[in-house]
């Protein structure tokens, strides 16, 4: 059992990197802060394409990835 959640905590976590490095930056540094407010009434355009899948599939990948450290650190003993 322990063997086959450090396989699946070892793919999740792969993924998990994959999905964050793919996904586009959320602002541009101070010009972000300083023009925010147009940003805000694109974005919606923005959260129904492959931002807003990848954005969904990170927090499921962080909840599993959560999951099965605690599962690992509980098979440890």
């Amino acid at each position: 059992m322990k063997l086959t959640v450090d396989i699946l905590l070892a793919i999740v976590s792969v993924a998990l990197i994959v999905v964050v490095l793919l996904q586009s930056g959320k602002s541009a540094g101070l010009s972000g802060v300083i023009g925010g407010g147009a940003e805000q009434l694109m974005g919606k355009a923005k959260a129904r394409g492959i931002d807003g899948l990848l954005s969904k599939l990170t927090v499921v990948l962080a909840v599993l990835f959560m999951i099965l450290t605690l599962l690992a650190g509980y098979f440890i003993k």
